[in-house]
């Protein structure tokens, strides 16, 4: 690679680009390192080069291009950060500073050296995002021309880069470098394995390629009757990916490879529910496996409908249906929104996109101690997210298994210190209930109560743990006072507080309720193999699923809410509502009750309406008689022709 070709790239997609900034930054770049040399021999600027080259890829802005020419100068030569601000520029500046602070970190370096060279990674990217972009493109070519060090340190850095800069590239939504880095780390840290890999993958390559063909076919033909204009490409599998995936789920080359992975990419969003129709009527969907990404994006801004079908000839096949500019962003996420023509600051304009980022940075700046530091890091880059609703409508994001006492940290230290328990959807859940996406949550305080010791147990984010220890260090003495004291009272007599007693009425036993008639909540519907909560009302006990939101209707609805189990008989039926979304279609709803109608349930309503863009919902009212009862029929209606989703519905 040399200047004029990262020149030429750069007109290619910015005409009007300030090409002697780049010229001028080539210049320092090469003056500065003229006497160096790279560990293959190759003169060092090869390096620079090849990294502003990665970067004219993602069509960045001739400031990150001339940042990275740069981006070693003051690391590995007698050039000043001065130096470079009073040729350059502040902006310039600071980008070169962001970078050189980030040392080679090697595997084995002390933790506290790790975490410190760290930690200045993640707050230099806080400024400003192309930090981190220039140092995963130097990243990346280190990576590339890795065969010169030392296979002790090839592996040490492979091994750095599939930890921190991989799932970094990830969240970043930097689908390129991520696969490349992937590979390039398993190629040295499992070679056999790899080269393996790669063989067989070449000696399937064009059966594969066969069979992609016939279904763009086939999918050709059904897009042209509707109009829908789409590009059809087979996705390409990549060997770290597969590598995973016949480890994790224990499965041979063949029966990972066999999935055959489809890509859709269409002009209008609307198409992309079109295509997905047109492939669900095509070929069978596999029960639970449609994902949409579209309506709600991944954390890294990532969006598609992803489904699986048995395709032609009986073989699984992965769909992802998406539009161009959703492709662009899959393929080059935070690097697409800093091309040359985006003017406005990472701080302004991805503060809700990456919120991840700074609630990082945050958390790690309060960790003193390096192993949980370097934990902590791991954590966030890998885990998945789950968002949540404040009552007044706010959203909150968390790490995948963070519990209410890390979403009461997350609102303040004072709430999460006293924070007494926790309210989801109108009924009280554990502190260590495991947080789902779209759970409404209302912390409850009392002065009365503090953290303790098991909370360090239960608690997923390392804010929350770094806060409750902070606590439990500066009370230490409070503590100590507060343990169980030997009592010396006498004891009392047995008979002097009777124990609750658990009565069966009929089908359901009712702790502390003595002879109290009961009936099912029509509004969740509950059924043997359901867990249950009791409300207590002037009629008697009503039975809810306990994951049922109207089990508390008022303020002091806690207070009535009791434990309630199945008896042993569970002989008769019940009632249970189901819903359907589903594509609209002829005889949509006579297939879904002659499917019922097979297993031999009484089927008490049924309806069906469109409501939107062509998706028609269907419900019904049926008699089960337990839950298996219930999941078998759920599952045949899954595999009905153009069914989106079914679920639980209300009786």
């Amino acid at each position: 690679m040399d200047i004029d070709k990262i020149i030429n790239r750069v007109i290619s997609y910015n005409p009007s680009a300030d090409i002697e900034l780049i010229k001028k930054a080539y210049q320092v770049a090469n003056l500065a390192h003229h006497d160096q040399k790279r560990l293959s021999g190759e003169p060092y600027i090869i390096h620079p080069l090849e990294t502003a080259s990665i970067l004219t890829e993602f069509k960045m802005d001739v400031v990150t291009i001339a940042a990275a020419l740069l981006h070693d100068v003051v690391e590995d030569t007698t050039i000043t950060s001065s130096n470079i601000k009073e040729q350059f520029g502040e902006e310039i500046s600071l980008l070169v500073e962001g970078v050189s602070k980030i040392a080679w970190v090697q595997q084995h370096s002390k933790h506290e050296n790790k975490a410190e060279n760290l930690r200045k990674m993640l707050i230099a990217t806080a400024k400003d995002i192309r930090v981190i972009l220039i140092k995963l493109a130097d990243r990346l070519h280190n990576m590339r021309t890795l065969s010169s060090l030392s296979v002790d340190a090839q592996k040490q850095m492979a091994l750095e880069t599939l930890e921190i800069y991989t799932p970094l590239a990830h969240r970043l939504g930097l689908g390129k470098i991520k696969w490349e880095l992937e590979d390039l780390s398993f190629s040295y840290l499992h070679a056999d394995v790899y080269h393996e890999i790669s063989k067989m993958v070449a000696s399937k390559r064009e059966e594969r390629e066969a069979y992609a063909e016939r279904v763009r076919e086939i999918l050709t033909e059904e897009f042209n009757k509707a109009n829908i204009a789409a590009d059809i490409l087979s996705r390409p599998k990549h060997f770290y990916s597969i590598y995973q995936k016949m480890t994790s789920r224990h499965k041979s080359f063949d029966e990972i490879y066999d999935l055959t992975g489809i890509r859709i990419i269409t002009d209008k969003q609307v198409d992309c529910y079109n295509a997905l129709g047109i492939v669900h009527d095509k070929w069978q969907s596999m029960p639970g496996r449609v994902k949409d990404y579209i309506s709600t994006p991944r954390s890294n801004m990532y969006q598609s409908v992803h489904t699986t079908v048995i395709g032609p000839d009986g073989k699984p096949m992965e769909v992802q249906i998406r539009t161009r500019e959703m492709d662009i962003i899959a393929e080059e996420g935070i690097a697409a929104h800093w091309h040359y023509k985006e003017k406005t600051r990472f701080d302004e304009k991805h503060d809700s996109k990456f919120a991840w980022l700074k609630r990082v940075i945050e958390w790690q700046q309060e960790l003193t101690d390096p192993k949980d530091f370097m934990e902590g890091l791991k954590q966030d880059l890998f885990s998945d997210e789950v968002f949540l609703f404040t009552p007044k409508g706010e959203i909150k994001i968390l790490p995948k298994g963070a519990t209410p006492i890390d979403y009461a940290y997350s609102i303040h230290t004072n709430v999460g210190d006293h924070c007494f328990g926790a309210r989801m959807g109108g009924r009280m859940v554990p502190l260590d209930y495991k947080l789902e996406s779209g759970d409404i949550i209302e912390i409850i305080t009392s002065i009365k109560a503090h953290p303790t010791q098991s909370w360090i147990r239960i608690v997923r984010t390392p804010k929350a743990r770094s806060r409750i220890r902070n606590w439990l260090k500066a009370h230490e003495e409070e503590q100590q006072k507060e343990l169980p004291q030997k009592d010396t009272r006498p004891k009392p007599q047995e008979h002097s507080s009777p124990k609750p007693k658990k009565v069966s009425i009929s089908k359901v036993i009712i702790s502390g309720i003595n002879d109290i008639a009961f009936n099912l909540a029509k509004c969740c519907g509950p059924i043997p193999g359901d867990k249950i909560a009791g409300y207590v009302t002037k009629g008697g006990v009503t039975i809810h699923r306990i994951d049922c939101r109207n089990i508390m209707n008022s303020n002091n609805g806690q207070s009535r809410i009791v434990d309630a189990v199945w008896g042993e008989d569970k002989t008769g039926t019940y009632e249970a509502g189901i819903m359907v979304r589903a594509f609209n279609r002829e005889n949509l709803l006579k297939d879904m009750l002659s499917l019922i109608n097979t297993t031999h349930t009484t089927i008490n309503e049924a309806w069906a309406k469109v409501v939107e863009n062509g998706i028609a919902k269907c419900s019904f009212i049926v008699l089960i008689r337990d839950k298996e009862h219930l999941t078998e029929i759920i599952h045949l209606l899954e595999r009905i022709k153009g069914v989106i989703d079914v679920y639980r519905g209300r009786t």
